[in-house]
């Protein structure tokens, strides 16, 4: 770690004084001093003394924190930003390019009136199979739809004559499946990071990469999975699976 420079009188704290002035309680800094998240103090006689780059470093694990990385995570980050190896103004925002929405598909609460409106020539019974599928949470007298997408998809599937528990176990396997894909491409493309995903390493590099990866791997998933569809359902067809599929239409 980094070397401090010499603390003046005026700019050094004890720790009681550090822990006063940054509101982080004084167990909580030796804490940190003792994973190396935080610089060692400048020692006079017995007594530690700290300065402005420990109040500075002290807001940076807080903000860290807040975005969810865990102490030894943000020792190896200040260790590459104190060795120069690494711009936290760059990797900050690397950060926020990585957790930005793949999918335009917020939470939205609608009253009552909205739900029935849109459930419209439905079933009886189908606006509490959605809440006990946790589609719709009950809010009051306004409903949390969780994914609107998901909402709508399932509405379009129960017209073209797709029974909402049909499609619901459907979007629960799709669910489980996608999710076991998403984190080995994920890992996949972080280990190629620098070295065939977003070639030169740098910040800048790999959020360019990420950026053009969102919109195509969501057409290369469709792609996939209708080719995937495809030959399997032509499949069934050749080996006679589907010959007993249909009936004649309800006079």
């Amino acid at each position: 770690m980094k070397r401090l420079p010499e603390l003046s009188e005026e700019e050094s704290y004890t720790i009681d004084e550090l822990a006063a002035l940054t509101r982080v309680p004084s167990r909580t800094i030796r804490f940190y001093q003792s994973k190396g998240a935080l610089q060692p103090p400048e020692i006079r006689g017995r007594v530690a003394h700290y300065g402005p780059a420990h109040v500075e470093r002290l807001a940076l694990i807080g903000q860290l924190k807040d975005r969810g990385l865990r102490i030894k995570a943000i020792r190896d980050l200040v260790t590459r930003i104190d060795e120069g190896e690494l711009s936290l103004e760059a990797w900050l925002g690397l950060q926020e390019r990585l957790q930005s929405a793949w999918a335009d598909d917020s939470p939205e609460v609608l009253s009552r009136e909205s739900i029935e409106k849109r459930l419209d020539g439905k079933p009886p019974g189908f606006l509490g199979d959605l809440v006990r599928a946790n589609v719709l949470v009950p809010q009051g007298e306004a409903y949390l739809v969780k994914s609107p997408g998901l909402l709508r998809v399932l509405l379009q599937l129960h017209d073209a004559g797709i029974d909402l528990d049909v499609a619901l176990k459907a979007a629960d396997m799709l669910r489980k499946h996608v999710a076991k894909m998403t984190r080995e491409l994920a890992d996949h493309f972080l280990a190629h990071a620098g070295d065939g995903f977003g070639r030169d390493g740098t910040s800048e590099g790999l959020e360019s990469a990420f950026e053009e990866l969102r919109p195509l791997g969501l057409e290369a998933l469709r792609l996939v999975f209708g080719q995937e569809m495809q030959r399997v359902l032509r499949s069934y067809v050749e080996s006679g699976r589907t010959a007993g599929i249909t009936r004649k239409p309800r006079k």
